[in-house]
């Protein structure tokens, strides 16, 4: 976590931008993420210098070449003048007429195109208004240890929150707590290949990283894995070009030097290049409702003829899965339960098809304050061939946070999370720890939990008799205890159920229709 004296100087840095005239949150991380980009190129470009004297040989990978850009008067400015190391030290006149005129054409033409990040650059626009502004926000990256890829991820990390708390694009942000859930559940492992077809800021491919640095240090002794971590693990898919940069940067600054972060409209564009490609899936897609069919991928429409994104989205994981790849997705709640025709065939598909693994329902205040609708985990192994035993449920009511619209926490910081210890008490406001150990169990003492309990697992074949309803309250049984009146809370929370059933069927008859 970042320092108390660090924080309050990026929220003094964003509120220059606001007063500045910026008010839009995902352009201030996209400035700033241009400014980190500068002085990550000139740190490389040092280490190559520094390699090259330690080895008596020219350099091998320049990046600022020799010369002048010549744009502008007199035939333009050395390129080492570009430089972050040389920038900083400038007025901020100066520096505002370098960083505008010369450095943003040199990173838009950058020769180095083969990479993830160099290729997001080419939209890139500098639209800080003032030389004050640059200078202030050159000199708050100066003073940050960027070589401590802890600092500098926690530094991006916290510039992401502000997406959510400025409220505007929240619906880009899984929370940080669900998503580390979501890693430790799945276990990535080294020869792991890791997709989001909708990665927006790559919340889930860097938590997959940082999973991997803590459980398998090892792997970067060795050559191979390592490339394999920089180069070939993490696939992360968007539409959104903005996305595409701060979800690029995202990743370079947790520590994965090239990762395959690209354009492209998962749900419109055929898959054939990404198909049985990859072993993990880990994604909690846009679920904007209802596509053309002219607009939807033919490949996804020959898995399930539907035009609900979600059900296109399951279509697209087991489309992009290999045979034995899991996934932990999450869905709105009438993926579950709905009785349209398209529904019930992905529920079948799963649970006979492949192997349903699990389903965690979450609270329906987690993506609050920017959608109250109800939504689960899904997990699940795709292997052609059936397998789906049990299905292990679980009833999260409590993820340490408040469920209303301030999602004010309810434990001390490091107690909100899948890895925190709790006692009983505790454990009531956050379940999320529990959901992991009991995820561990779900082959052994899960099988003989009650149907009263927050887990339990379900045969295959009772599924199959409820139509393949996937929904936790078809199985759990309630104990009712003798009360003269029911709490409202209670009464509240089946209302909204109902109501999101209702809605759910007059979606699938206007589709029938």
């Amino acid at each position: 976590m970042l320092a108390g004296e660090l924080r309050s100087k990026i929220d003094g840095v964003w509120n220059a931008f606001w007063a500045g005239g910026i008010a839009n949150p995902l352009e201030v991380i996209e400035q700033i993420t241009y400014l980190l980009f500068m002085r990550g190129l000139d740190e490389a470009h040092t280490r190559e210098e520094n390699k090259a004297n330690r080895l008596g040989k020219p350099i091998e990978r320049r990046i600022f070449p020799k010369g002048k850009d010549g744009v502008g008067k007199g035939g333009g400015i050395a390129y080492e003048d570009m430089r972050w190391s040389r920038l900083k030290n400038r007025d901020p006149g100066t520096m505002f007429e370098i960083v505008s005129e010369h450095v943003f054409p040199f990173l838009r033409n950058m020769a180095e195109a083969d990479t993830a990040h160099a290729t997001h650059m080419k939209g890139a626009r500098f639209t800080i208004p003032t030389p004050a502004l640059l200078a202030k926000v050159v000199d708050l990256l100066a003073e940050i240890p960027m070589e401590d890829r802890d600092t500098k991820g926690d530094l991006y990390e916290y510039m992401l929150s502000k997406i959510a708390s400025a409220g505007q694009n929240g619906q880009f942000r899984t929370p940080r707590h669900i998503i580390g859930l979501m890693v430790e559940m799945m276990a990535p492992g080294p020869k792991d290949v890791i997709v989001d077809p909708a990665c927006g800021t790559c919340g889930f491919l860097v938590a997959a990283g940082e999973y991997l640095r803590d459980n398998h240090p090892k792997l970067f002794h060795d050559v191979e894995k390592r490339d394999h971590f920089n180069e070939e693990m993490f696939h992360g898919f968007d539409f959104d070009s903005t996305m595409l940069r701060i979800g690029s940067m995202n990743m370079m600054l947790h520590g994965v030097d090239n990762p395959d972060i690209r354009y492209k409209d998962s749900l419109s564009q055929e898959h054939a290049d990404d198909e049985d490609r990859y072993s993990l899936v880990l994604a909690n897609p846009p679920f904007a409702g209802s596509l053309d069919y002219e607009t939807t991928a033919k490949d996804l429409l020959a898995v399930v003829k539907t035009k609900k994104t979600e059900l296109l989205f399951m279509a697209l994981f087991l489309k992009l899965l290999k045979p034995g790849g899991r996934a932990a997705v999450i869905v709105p709640d009438g993926v579950l339960f709905g009785s349209s025709t398209a529904h019930k065939e992905i529920r079948r598909m799963l649970v006979e098809d492949h192997r349903l693994d699990g389903i965690v329902k979450l609270p329906s205040g987690v993506f609050r304050p920017y959608a109250g609708v109800s939504t689960a985990i899904v997990l699940f192994t795709k292997n052609n061939s059936g397998g789906t035993d049990r299905v292990w449920f679980y009833d999260c009511q409590a993820d340490g946070l408040s469920l209303d619209d301030k999602r004010t926490p309810l434990l001390p910081v490091e107690k909100i999370g899948p890895k925190a210890t709790l006692d009983e008490s505790e454990g009531n406001k956050n379940n999320l720890p529990d959901i992991a150990v009991r995820w561990k169990q779900r082959a052994g003492a899960e099988r003989n939990r009650p149907r009263t309990a927050r887990s339990f697992c379900v045969p295959k074949a009772e599924i199959m008799a409820a139509g393949y309803d996937l929904s936790i309250n078809h199985y759990k049984e309630v104990v009712h205890e003798a009360t003269a009146h029911r709490p409202p809370k209670e009464i509240i929370a089946e209302l909204k159920a109902l109501e999101t059933k209702i809605s759910e069927g007059l979606d699938e008859l206007e589709e029938m229709l």
